[in-house]
């Protein structure tokens, strides 16, 4: 199957469900269905199709990952605390034949230590961190212009 150079599969991992009633004093009072309205509002401004999926399991998102091979352009993910464990969705990532965003609404780096791990970073081409919920926008914006260039 080809790749589809208008499809940007966004996913989110365990909790993000939560957002806006989830610590809003850490990620904010806006939902995930509000994120999502927002990165599909930039994704059409390029020219793109936005799926995304939420899932606190892992194996869900790996399949996701799976499934996106040769189908989508490119993989924004919010992994939540998947980011710092989760090797087998790195592992999946790394299959990835385009390029994977990582996004996150607080900057783990100035958080507690254990936070500050990240095993999807080696897999993606950059990582964007602590914008709230206009990440997944300037998210979109970074895939537009690095799949503009490739």
């Amino acid at each position: 199957m080809a790749r589809n150079a208008s499809i940007v599969l966004v996913l989110n991992g365990p909790n993000l469900n939560l957002l806006g009633s989830r610590q809003p004093e850490i990620y904010g009072t806006a939902s995930l269905s509000d994120h999502m309205a927002a990165a599909n509002n930039a994704a059409g401004d390029h020219g793109f199709e936005i799926e995304s999926l939420q899932s606190n399991s892992a194996s869900e998102l790996i399949a996701a990952i799976h499934g996106a091979r040769a189908r989508c352009a490119a993989i924004i993910i919010n992994p939540g605390a998947f980011t710092h464990y989760a090797w087998s969705i790195s592992d999946a990532l790394a299959a990835f034949d385009g390029p994977v965003l990582e996004v996150h609404l607080s900057n783990p780096a100035s958080r507690e230590p254990w936070r500050q791990v990240s095993v999807v970073a080696p897999v993606a081409i950059g990582s964007i961190a602590g914008f709230g919920g206009y990440g997944y926008v300037l998210a979109v914006q970074a895939i537009a212009a690095h799949l503009a260039k490739s």
